[in-house]
């Protein structure tokens, strides 16, 4: 009887686990100052899922810029916000890239992840961005 359990057990691991969620973390960034981050390599599509927090809540500026790595031209404005939160922001396209960061009074933390073509259905934007690719 237990043996039948796990061999259910493990048959509905199985059917479950293509399913999942297949991102694959390229790299993290946090900190608290201005900065350029290092540069990254990714392959699109690929999600940025970004945190900002303070001990100012009121009192606080954050930007964040995409730029290319290799010619050092600002690709987009990915954020721009004076509250504390979190989001995703989806890319389809990949490349070589660096993040500008732009901190008063800021705590902020960048993942980027890849992710595959039938994930991007699952990014809704929850409100609707501005032309130059700002989240406010």
């Amino acid at each position: 009887m237990r043996t039948t359990a796990k061999w259910a057990a493990l048959l509905l691991l199985a059917t479950i686990a293509p399913v999942t969620s297949s991102k694959e973390l390229v790299t993290q960034f946090n900190g608290q100052d201005n900065v350029t981050t290092g540069s990254f390599e990714v392959e699109g599509p690929w999600v940025l899922d970004w945190w900002v927090g303070s001990d100012f809540p009121t009192g606080f500026l954050i930007e964040i810029h995409l730029i290319d790595a290799s010619t050092g031209f600002q690709h987009a404005r990915v954020l721009r916000t004076r509250y504390p939160g979190n989001g995703v922001k989806l890319f389809h396209e990949g490349g070589r890239f660096k993040f500008r960061i732009s901190s008063s009074l800021a705590r902020w933390n960048l993942r980027v992840e890849e992710i595959t073509k039938e994930e991007v259905a699952l990014y809704r934007p929850i409100k609707e961005e501005k032309e130059d690719n700002v989240i406010e």
